[in-house]
């Protein structure tokens, strides 16, 4: 009843478009869940919240799903307290935001240890020592699936990232088994693109950061993104192509 509410607040402020729009993202996720068969019945998932748009949206998306879904499953989300880098999100809106959508939230405080991570960039090290606390919380509850909110731009610069610096056609997959299958990492926002998840955030309202990470080092990201955006000046739809190009490789063609 309390999500209901909620749903029905957010719903009275969109026009027929906006509806339509919501509709679109949430049933294309709804796809890519069932595509790569995702989340099952009685699952239990628990979703991966840095407090950015595409965490929250995913976290909303998978809520709402619940509702008109015959398969139920349950949902928790996690949030890492990093203390030693100031970034910073309003865990008082956080936490309400969760319960307004009948999702327990986990709040793990912890440290990445910067001044010892040497040559690492703090991004790097700070990132995997979240994964790390996020991997240990889901195995401590038992949990064994955890969602990410990455979307589909993510994965093609990551694709372009990965040709370029590591000289190998890889990306960031939709679903991956870890830990001898211990563990489930998905990816329900992999068909939806940045822009998309941008409109959806807008719509929804969703709370903005209060600090930035300082730390955070796009610059390769960000020419892989200007790259991708070039291809779409060629062919507007490159990014998908790219995308779809992962599961078409023609290997008799390769050298």
């Amino acid at each position: 009843m309390i999500y209901e509410s909620y749903l029905c607040a957010m719903q009275q402020r969109f026009n027929k478009k906006e509806q339509a729009f919501v509709q679109k993202v949430r049933q294309t996720a709804g796809k890519a869940i069932n595509q790569y068969e995702m989340i099952g019945a009685d699952d239990t998932v628990m979703v991966a919240v840095s407090g950015g748009k595409d965490s929250l949206a995913l976290l909303e998306i998978l809520s709402s799903r619940r509702k008109g879904m015959p398969v139920h499953y349950h949902l928790h989300a996690a949030h890492i307290i990093t203390e030693d880098v100031p970034y910073q999100i309003d865990i008082e809106w956080l936490q309400k935001f969760c319960d307004e959508l009948d999702v327990t939230l986990h709040l793990v405080t912890t440290r990445a240890n910067l001044e010892t991570a040497g040559k690492k960039k703090p991004c790097f090290a700070c990132s995997r020592n979240r994964r790390k606390e996020l991997f240990q919380l889901t195995h401590s509850l038992g949990i064994k699936k955890l969602a990410f909110g990455h979307h589909l731009d993510d994965a093609v610069e990551t694709l372009v990232m990965n040709m370029a610096q590591h000289a190998n056609i890889s990306s960031i997959p939709a679903k991956l088994n870890m830990f001898d299958a211990k563990l489930e990492v998905i990816r329900p926002l992999i068909l939806l693109t940045n822009a998309e998840m941008k409109e959806y955030a807008r719509l929804m309202n969703f709370e903005s950061l209060k600090k930035e990470c300082p730390y955070e080092d796009h610059t390769i990201r960000q020419k892989a993104r200007e790259i991708v955006e070039q291809m779409t000046e060629i062919n507007p739809k490159a990014r998908i192509n790219l995308f779809k190009s992962m599961k078409k490789i023609d290997f008799e063609y390769l050298p």
